[in-house]
């Protein structure tokens, strides 16, 4: 590795005394949105530029911030359609069950539960997330500031950041068929959320801890009122048109809520011919931390009248969380530097879940189902996996 040249020892100088004189900072912060901002602002490279600094920083903690709460008060939760579909059946004068398979986990169904029937369940749903648009946040690869000289290849003089995000939610729901036609529901989330992360700067290969800070939180997130009718059909092809209102219960400064309401509003196709069945959503959502556009599709398989086994994909686009960016220019008091900043860009982001999920009878009208969702993407927070597991109840006349 080189060592400063008479031509650039000033420059050395001044950066390592810089370097030198900051002292390792940590955090226990407040609330767990104070962590990102602690940790992408507290910076010790120097690029001879505060303000620019300062901005690019602000923007690009911003821009985290935005899509760990995107990420984390939007998850996907189990679809509002009840798993037992019943209707009444006047020439046996009693109701029948007319579907076969359970449906899909997380894309909704056209069917409808049945006037007077009863779905009641909770699910338990854990994430770690690993990836920021396609950069990893837990190997201290993620580069927030550096100074390279232009005719050498590595930085001389750079920060990186790790960063761990867990979270864990723990969701009730009951959804109540009012009419044969229409069904209306509640899911109430309560949220466990850790987060940690640390700042290393390495200069000219020795490395020391910048900044450190941890926090974690829980309590309700957004409580979600639904809603769904069915237009047409109910037999082995149905429409449906189906709605959600995200009250904002959960708290925005610790990622638990958007901090605003948000609706949604989406069309249902199902079709289902004995064993087999396929499932189709489309819609948009407004308020919360964006507008977006809703997408999703199942294929459902009933090997045996107990089990039903699906394959899923879900997906939104997200019309306002932005993208961080790497921002490079001269240094502007150094020749022969180069500094390059962590920052950020506006514009949507599209964020794809694909994977599958079982659903078991193992008594009466008790449902166990389990569900695997991987990224399909790399935009956004993307975690390594989303696991979930649930129980539900079917009741009523």
């Amino acid at each position: 590795m080189r060592t400063c040249s008479s031509s650039r020892r000033a420059g050395c100088v001044a950066l390592a005394a810089c370097l030198l004189a900051a002292a390792p900072a940590a955090a226990q912060a407040v609330h767990v949105g104070d962590v990102v901002r602690f940790l992408v602002t507290n910076q010790s490279v120097d690029t001879g530029e505060a303000g620019r600094d300062r901005a690019a920083a602000a923007a690009a903690s911003d821009t985290i911030g935005r899509a760990l709460l995107a990420a984390v008060s939007t998850l996907p939760t189990s679809a509002s359609s009840a798993g037992f579909v019943y209707r009444f059946n006047p020439a046996l004068g009693t109701l029948e069950r007319t579907s076969v398979s359970f449906g899909p986990d997380v894309v909704e169904r056209a069917s409808t539960s049945g006037r007077g029937r009863i779905a009641i369940g909770g699910t338990w749903q854990y994430r770690s997330f690993g990836q920021l648009d396609g950069r990893d946040l837990g190997n201290s690869t993620l580069v927030t500031a550096s100074n390279r000289f232009v005719d050498e290849a590595q930085p001389f003089d750079v920060e990186t950041l790790e960063l761990h995000v867990r979270s864990t939610i723990a969701t009730g729901f009951a959804t109540v068929g009012v009419t044969d036609r229409l069904d209306v529901g509640v899911a109430i989330p309560f949220v466990w959320l850790d987060i940690d992360g640390v700042r290393t700067d390495t200069y000219r290969g020795t490395s020391f801890t910048q900044a450190s800070a941890n926090s974690s939180s829980s309590g309700f997130g957004d409580i979600a009122i639904r809603g769904k009718y069915l237009l047409a059909g109910g037999g082995p092809a149905a429409l449906a048109v189906a709605g959600e209102w995200r009250v904002p219960t959960g708290r925005p400064e610790d990622l638990l809520g958007a901090g605003s309401a948000a609706g949604r509003l989406f069309l249902v196709l199902s079709t289902e011919q004995g064993r087999v069945g396929a499932h189709g959503n489309v819609g948009f959502g407004w308020g919360g931390i964006s507008d977006d556009v809703l997408f999703a599709g199942a294929v459902t398989f009933a090997p045996a009248a107990r089990v039903t086994l699906a394959g899923e994909l879900t997906g939104r686009r997200v019309g306002d969380v932005g993208h961080i960016v790497d921002i490079t220019a001269p240094h502007p008091v150094i020749p022969g530097i180069e500094t390059t900043r962590l920052g950020a860009e506006t514009g949507g982001t599209s964020v794809v879940l694909a994977g599958g999920s079982v659903k078991w009878n193992v008594a009466d009208t008790w449902l166990v189902k389990a569900s695997v969702l991987l990224p399909a993407t790399s935009a956004g927070l993307t975690s390594h996996a989303t696991l979930t597991l649930g129980l539900d109840y079917a009741l009523g006349q």
